[in-house]
């Protein structure tokens, strides 16, 4: 044996010699406890001296050692049953959990062969078929397995939007925006809440929206639509959405048709005009988000957005809609996708790769009712809202000196955390912070935000025991590195999450 070995054997011997003493002295008490011939022996000793009265004292003596044993048989057996009824009470939420999950995916096949049948059926609702008494199940002449698509290119066919006009700047948007929802919608929201939503569109397509129930989630991106004059598309998910199908349809091998959602509808419309779109998704998270947006989270990725693209189908036909190229859809840019979570039992987690790819916005308070002066909705051009997103990175870039302190945090929280950041987030943060500042905004103001929302969050997936003792530090750091009084929303998540320690 080598000499780290024998240290190593050295080393450990008394914990292990403790543990065998532990183990040897329970079983020795309990073989002394339960050994019945100790009893007898010590009845036999004295036997002959107690006589009378004391027979009366070993027998109460014996009635009692029997009582204490039953006592302990007893309190085993309830424990035993106790924990044998509890592991029947898990199988038994276990097999009904399973249960409502096949109840739910029978529903949902339900749903698609309850739409099968009505594609198939006449406008009695009578099942059509053939001279061989086959059901229907092929095109008409001319008409193409996207009906509503189609549509929409019948539409603008015949009508050419009109050229949208805007001179507004991000700071006029932001007070204009929240005077309509006051004056017209009785909706209240403090301004720093607006700006917060506006600059997110500037780095994110997927906006969350989270907070306490109440606080006017939907409420915000039902008013976005509003106020742009083009409604928002509401698509509210149910714990049945598996896949992308939920987003934008699916091919019906059986009527030839594809059954096309309302997103998948707004979607190809927002090609036609230069008008600013919104999904939302509402309560996105009852379904997990990464598995029915995945394809999308993946494409809104991609930096170059010609790759924006969808395939629905793998061929094309002869009467497909116009902008499908190939039996694909280009993603729109002038469309954004909002989602409203609530964090109950009922709903499931947002995951880190969710939530790095999009920008959270968290809605805890209300605000108070205010006058505000009676103000109209405005159409908005998207290349004009783009252009405003563009101009305020380039006048209002986070500072160097500002980056150069993130890169130090950055480092701070490698060695102390164990943890880091990567360029998406810096990308997000110089296209978030600039368009903040042209709201109205502070720049350390926005930087605070987003590193409180995008990187302290990440601090949750720790061991929270191991980190309590670097969060005090951690606040004295920034207050140092920044500023006294410059980083609120990060000391306020560091102070809660201490709490929850």
């Amino acid at each position: 044996m080598s000499v780290y070995g024998e240290f190593f054997t050295k080393f450990m011997a008394p914990f292990f010699e403790g543990l065998m003493d532990i183990v040897k002295s329970f079983f020795t008490g309990l073989i002394r406890m339960f050994n019945v011939i100790n009893y007898i022996d010590v009845i036999r000793e004295y036997k002959a001296d107690l006589k009378g009265g004391g027979l009366v004292i070993v027998i109460f003596s014996v009635i009692f050692l029997i009582a204490i044993f039953a006592i302990i048989v007893f309190f085993i057996t309830r424990a035993i049953r106790v924990y044998l009824r509890y592991r029947r009470n898990v199988r038994r939420e276990d097999q009904l959990i399973e249960e409502i999950e096949s109840l739910n995916n029978d529903i949902f096949k339900l749903k698609l062969q309850n739409s099968k049948i009505k594609e198939i059926t006449d406008e009695d609702g009578n099942i059509e078929y053939d001279e061989d008494g086959n059901v229907k199940n092929e095109l008409k002449e001319g008409e193409s397995r996207f009906f509503k698509l189609t549509e929409v290119d019948k539409k603008y066919a015949s009508f050419t939007p009109e050229e949208i006009k805007n001179d507004f700047t991000l700071e006029s948007f932001c007070e204009t925006f929240r005077n309509y929802m006051a004056s017209r919608l009785k909706l209240y929201y403090d301004i720093g809440m607006v700006r917060l939503f506006v600059a997110s569109l500037a780095s994110n397509k997927l906006i969350i929206l989270e907070g306490i129930s109440g606080t006017g989630k939907t409420s915000l991106a039902y008013a976005f639509g509003s106020f742009i004059k083009n409604e928002t598309t509401v698509a509210s998910v149910q714990p049945s959405w598996r896949d992308s199908t939920e987003i934008f349809g699916y091919f019906n091998e059986f009527t030839k048709k594809f059954n096309e959602t309302e997103i998948l509808t707004s979607m190809y419309e927002a090609q036609y005009t230069d008008q600013v779109y919104v999904t939302l998704l509402d309560e996105m998270n009852i379904s997990r988000v990464e598995y029915y947006f995945a394809e999308m989270l993946s494409v809104l990725e991609l930096p170059n957005k010609k790759d924006w693209v969808v395939e629905l189908v793998p061929n094309t036909w002869p009467n497909d809609p116009k902008k499908l190229e190939t039996g694909k859809i280009k993603v729109p840019e002038n469309m954004w996708y909002i989602g409203t979570i609530n964090n109950d039992d009922s709903t499931f987690m947002i995951t880190d790769k969710v939530y790095d790819r999009a920008m959270p916005i968290a809605i805890d308070d209300k605000c108070e009712v205010f006058e505000a002066p009676d103000t109209d909705n405005v159409e908005i051009s998207y290349k004009y809202l783009q252009g405003l997103f563009d101009k305020a990175s380039d006048e209002h870039a986070v500072s160097p000196d500002n980056l150069k302190k993130i890169e130090e945090m950055d480092r701070y929280v490698i060695d102390h955390f164990r943890l880091a950041f990567g360029n998406r987030i810096v990308k997000q943060l110089k296209d978030f912070v600039p368009s903040y500042v042209a709201c109205g905004g502070d720049e350390i103001a926005g930087i605070d935000y987003l590193i409180a929302h995008k990187i302290l969050r990440k601090f949750e997936q720790l061991n929270l025991a191991y980190i309590k003792d670097e969060i005090d530090g951690f606040i004295s750091y920034l207050e140092e590195l920044f500023g006294t009084g410059k980083m609120p929303e990060c000391k306020a998540y560091l102070l809660r999450l201490k709490k929850t320690i």
